[in-house]
């Protein structure tokens, strides 16, 4: 079979289940989930090497993926290329960087790296969102190359139905895409880093099921000042004490104080309205095991001030 054609074979089979796997785990990958990789004309291949960022298989003639990490807390601190990754995607830069393995650019890891960008390869981009989580960003493509800086340029292509045939995107088609990376890593990382922040555990009613607590946000993310997607503007509560936050039929002050309005005072209809919202009134909500993931005192306080001005 042609190089190139059984390449793109490969490709389309691990584009399609790194796709599948994330939509069925809600858009985000476990490590665990790219270590199993696929199966492909009997053989079992792996999305990743969970040693190094850069991956080609070798099965495959060009580069299939690469990876950054959002390590565990009391880990190593992040590459550059790691924190400028979030960074840049937050500002809506049209490409973002990625840095070389090492420091020789013709090592073979580099080198897969230019060959994908000098035969327009589409690659995986396995994007650290939270500890332990990835964001597949398909299409990705290596755009620049520049070795006196130790760095490429990454380009994402349109992320509905990826095609290993697929081209570099123009302009435009590179800016809408980077709007679409930009909403699901923000919902995706700030979920998983405030869930990790507060042990699993609903601030107010200390409820441990996962599946029924929500990063609120303090202040909105429509703020722009304010209402960045970090940990200290986030609390993690259950579906319910969410929805009554929003509302502002529930309030905290910036002393960690539990406030309720006086509509949902007013009310009488049922025991979970008198046990489990009603009580909570005057107490202090549980905070994260490290103080500098505890609430913004300052964004407690605006949007306290909105919950008095409805109440």
């Amino acid at each position: 079979m042609d190089l190139r054609l059984r390449d793109t074979g490969i490709r389309q089979a691990a584009f399609n289940t790194a796709s599948q796997l994330a939509s069925a785990r809600g858009g985000t990958l476990e490590a665990g989930d790219l270590r199993g990789g696929f199966d492909f004309d009997g053989n079992r291949i792996p999305l990743i090497n969970p040693q190094r960022g850069i991956f080609k298989p070798r099965q495959m003639s060009w580069l299939l993926s690469i990876r950054t990490v959002f390590p565990r807390r009391g880990a190593r601190v992040w590459y550059d290329d790691q924190r400028e990754a979030h960074r840049q995607i937050y500002a809506g830069d049209e490409v973002i960087e990625y840095a070389f393995m090492g420091a020789d650019p013709a090592a073979a890891d580099n080198r897969w790296l230019r060959e994908a960008m000098e035969d327009q390869i589409p690659v995986i981009y396995f994007l650290g969102a939270s500890p332990g989580r990835y964001q597949p960003i398909i299409p990705t493509f290596v755009v620049g190359w520049e070795p006196s800086r130790l760095r490429i340029q990454l380009a994402f292509g349109a992320l509905v139905g990826a095609s290993a045939a697929a081209i570099p995107p123009a302009a435009p088609e590179r800016r809408y895409a980077l709007r679409e990376v930009k909403q699901r890593l923000h919902q995706a990382s700030f979920r998983d880093a405030v869930l990790q922040a507060y042990d699993g555990r609903c601030a107010i009613s200390r409820l441990p099921e996962r599946t029924l607590l929500d990063a609120a946000h303090i202040v909105m993310d429509a703020n722009e000042q304010l209402g960045q997607p970090i940990i200290s503007n986030g609390l993690l509560l259950s579906k319910i004490h969410h929805a009554a936050f929003d509302a502002h039929l529930i309030g905290v002050d910036p002393d960690y104080q539990i406030h309720l309005s006086e509509k949902l005072l007013e009310l009488h209809d049922g025991p979970f309205l008198e046990l489990g919202l009603k009580n909570i009134g005057g107490q202090r909500i549980a905070l994260p095991r490290r103080t500098a993931d505890y609430p913004d005192r300052d964004r407690l306080a605006h949007r306290f001030e909105q919950f008095q001005r409805v109440r």
